[in-house]
Order: structure tokens, then C-alpha cells, then sequence
């Protein structure tokens, strides 16, 4: 069987990886639309630097996929503690915010207890991403920063989000609050406490290194291809690219993003095309800055609720091993979420340039605007999934178009659910290992 992968991104790359050990299969080709491979997880090169596409970091609970993911980087990988910090009215408030509430300002603090000690939402069952928040930890916390920033990375209102996102945050006791409270710093989410990350190449190695355990009898991935039309004959699919390729193949994957699959699908009804409309999505800048000294600390992200300044978080490059470290400068990934149409993404990259340096300035990593080298800005249209209260009736809509045409659906964007990495390599895995069982039972 001839098998047509679209997308060669993490969930691309490594279904053809799964799938390559199948006999049924006689040949894997990846269409990939850019020049490189990666997707979300490449990491960009600029002027002798390493960043990533935002701050990616390798954990995960299920410690198989975890072994896989760092077997597939052959370059091997630094052990880091995590040291997150939120900066809040000119204090850092180290990551999760519940978890270390004594650095609030005493107003602040008293509100957030308050709150949480006697919360007139606890026993709501809740719609929302907002009436979650509200339920788990009160008014205070969800009005202090929750809501802030949430408002601020989604550029959506989250009372108009489900709770796909927020339902497995586990809830503080009242004891962990009371401790926060009192001075304690609590650690939270202990299984990303710890993380790994490649020593050199950035977050993109571990693409790479599938890349290269890809088995080259079987498996072509083209780049530049992208994909301008899907459709089926009785026996087959043809895909065509903007290259002028023609790929033909039995069984076809796609993990592309749904909207420019919908887009290129021949015939598509009118009903698929309105769901497809509706999905919501953030396109990102990232930003790649530098500079002089580092006023920032052995830390390596900070999240930022406050609305005037244009980032929502920004990473240091620096803290994540040797080979992203320069004496006498710090570099940063910083990034600012935008849709179409939106202030964000008419602004202009001076603009941008001018409002970084502000924000940078404004919390206090450097001492004036002059000393933010902002070195190099992309821009990514498909970046972070919205789980709006329409998402679920308009995704099942259009999975279940495609499984009438048999073509299957994978990857963060390709699926449209908000994955991790290692979330999208456990889906190719149990796809491909679902395939070849129906492989198994036709015969």
C-alpha cells in the first residue's frame, strides 16, 4: 500500500516512523510545504544562534513516549528544574501563580485568600473555562491572574472557551493555599518540574533525529510541496502540490493544518466548509532579542498578565545549556499572539520593535530601550488551537467528512486539539498501531 503523509512537522514525521515497520506498507512519501522540516518543532537559526518557535520543553506522565522522544535526539540533552516566574505589579511570582501567593502585594493577597476560602462557585459544574476558574480557585486568583492572562495569550474572552484546557489543573487545598499564603513556596505540576532539551540544535533535533531513523528505501519526504489538492478516485487519492507534483496513494494521512486541508479537498460540502470557517485559531510572533548583560536571573520563562506590555511571555535562550549561552548578553524568545485582522497583526515591525523594548524596559530586564536588539522577528499563522464553546460540534463535523472519505486526521493543527509534543508522538503511535490492526483484520 502506498501511503501519502500531508505535513512533515513532529506528527508527520513520526507517523511515517511508526509505520515504516509494517509490511503492508510499500512506500511513505511526506509532502511538506517549506524547505525544512519541523513545523512547530524546528528550531530557527540566526546569525550563529539557536531558538525555537516559543519555548518548547520535553516531559511528559507517560514515561514511553518520554523514552522515545529522547531517544530520537542524537545530539543528548541537558536536565533543567524549571524556574518560571510571573511578573506581577513589579514582583516575580514563581510559576504556578496559586503556589506562592505571600509576594503579592497585601491587598492582592488578602483578596486571593479571601476568595478562596469562602468561594460561592465551588460545587458550580462549570461550562466554561472562566466558571472553571472561578470554581477551582475563587475570585481573587482568577480575577488577579487567571483571567488577565488567559484574556491576554487567547485574545478571546474565557467565558466563551470550554474546558478542554483547564479541566485536568489539579485544585490547591486550602492547606497548600494557607501555606502559599504564609510564605511557603509550594512546588506545582511536579511532572514538568523537571525537563529535558537537546544540548545543541534546539527543540528541532528531535525531528531531525526522526528524520534520520527513517528508512530511505521506503520513505521521501518532498519539501516545497505544498498541497493545492486532495481527491479520491474509486481506488486511490491523487494530491497535487504547488510544485507541480502529482503524489497517488491508498491510504492518505493528513496532519497539515484542517483549514487548508478543507481548503484543497475536491467537492467539499457546503456544511464542512461552515465548521471549517468557524474554527478559531492564534497565529504567533516570535521574536528574537538580545540583550548587553542579563538582568534576568537563572531564570527561563516569565509569564506577563499586564496588558500594556505587548508580550505575553518571553524565554531566555540562555538557561537551557551551554551551546544557547554567549558571555555578556542574554537572548530571549518573546511572544505575542495575533489573529487576522486584529491591532496585532496590522502593526508594523517597528512598531513592534519599539513596544518590545518598552515592555522589556517596563519589567525590568534592561535598563533602557536602546539596550533591546530585537535580532529577528517570524511570524506563524497556525500556532495555538482556541477552544471556543463551538470548537467540539464544529471538529467532530469535519472528522467525521473525513473518515466517510477515509482520510485520517493527526497532529495539533492536522486534528485541531492543542497537543504537546509528546501527546502527538503517543497519537501517531496508537494511529498507526490502529491502521495496521485493521490491516491485519481485512485479510
Amino acid at each position: 500500500m502506498r501511503v501519502v503523509i500531508l505535513g512533515g512537522g513532529l506528527a508527520g514525521l513520526s507517523t511515517a516512523y511508526y509505520l515504516q515497520k509494517f509490511d503492508w506498507v510499500d512506500s511513505i512519501k511526506v509532502l511538506e510545504s517549506e524547505d525544512r522540516i519541523g513545523g512547530l518543532a524546528k528550531s530557527l537559526f540566526y546569525d550563529g544562534y539557536t531558538y525555537d518557535i516559543g519555548p518548547h520543553i520535553i516531559f511528559s506522565k507517560n514515561k514511553e513516549i518520554l523514552n522515545e522522544l529522547l531517544d530520537f535526539i542524537e545530539v543528548g540533552t541537558n536536565k533543567i528544574k524549571r524556574s518560571n516566574e510571573i511578573y506581577y505589579k513589579g514582583k516575580l511570582i514563581q510559576y504556578p501563580f496559586e503556589n506562592d501567593l505571600s509576594k503579592l502585594p497585601k491587598d492582592d493577597l488578602e483578596y486571593c485568600i479571601r476568595a478562596f476560602d469562602s468561594n460561592p462557585y465551588e460545587n458550580y459544574i462549570p461550562q466554561n473555562m472562566l466558571q472553571f476558574f472561578l470554581k477551582t480557585f475563587g475570585e481573587g486568583i482568577t480575577n488577579v491572574y487567571l483571567r488577565p492572562y488567559n484574556e491576554k495569550i487567547w485574545k478571546f474572552d474565557p467565558s466563551c472557551m470550554n474546558t478542554s484546557m483547564v479541566e485536568r489543573i489539579p485544585k490547591p487545598t486550602k492547606d497548600e493555599i494557607r501555606r502559599s499564603a504564609s510564605g511557603e513556596t509550594i512546588e506545582g505540576y511536579l511532572h514538568q518540574l523537571y525537563f529535558e532539551y537537546p544540548s545543541t540544535r534546539g527543540i528541532g533535533a528531535i525531528c531531525e533525529g526522526i528524520y534520520s531513523k527513517l528508512d530511505t528505501d521506503k520513505c521521501e519526504v518532498l519539501l516545497n510541496s505544498r498541497v493545492i489538492k486532495v481527491s479520491k478516485s474509486d481506488t486511490y487519492y491523487k494530491i497535487n502540490t504547488d510544485s507541480g507534483k502529482c503524489v497517488e496513494g491508498e491510504l492518505v494521512i493528513s496532519t497539515m493544518p484542517v483549514h487548508d486541508l478543507v481548503d484543497a479537498t475536491e467537492d467539499v460540502p457546503k456544511y464542512v466548509i461552515e465548521a471549517k470557517d468557524d474554527l478559531k485559531y492564534n497565529s504567533i510572533l516570535i521574536a528574537f532579542v538580545r540583550t548587553p548583560y542579563d538582568m534576568y536571573g537563572e531564570h527561563y520563562a516569565y509569564t506577563v498578565p499586564d496588558k500594556n506590555i505587548i508580550f505575553h511571555r518571553i524565554s531566555k535562550m540562555d538557561f537551557l545549556g551551554e551551546s544557547y549561552h554567549r558571555d555578556g548578553e542574554a537572548t530571549f524568545m518573546v511572544e505575542i499572539t495575533y489573529r487576522d485582522g486584529d491591532v496585532f497583526s496590522n502593526m508594523t515591525d517597528d512598531a513592534i520593535r519599539e513596544k518590545i523594548a518598552k515592555g522589556f524596559v517596563d519589567i525590568n530586564i534592561a535598563k533602557n530601550a536602546n539596550d533591546v536588539e530585537v535580532l529577528n522577528m517570524t511570524r506563524h499563522k497556525y500556532a495555538y488551537v482556541i477552544y471556543d464553546l463551538n470548537h467540539t460540534t464544529n471538529i467532530d463535523v469535519i472528522r467525521k467528512y473525513y473518515r466517510e472519505l477515509s482520510i485520517c486526521l493527526n497532529g495539533r493543527f492536522g486534528n485541531f486539539e492543542y497537543w504537546n509534543m509528546d501527546k502527538v508522538l503517543e497519537e501517531s503511535k496508537k494511529l498507526s498501531e490502529r491502521l495496521n490492526e485493521e490491516h491485519i483484520s481485512k485479510k
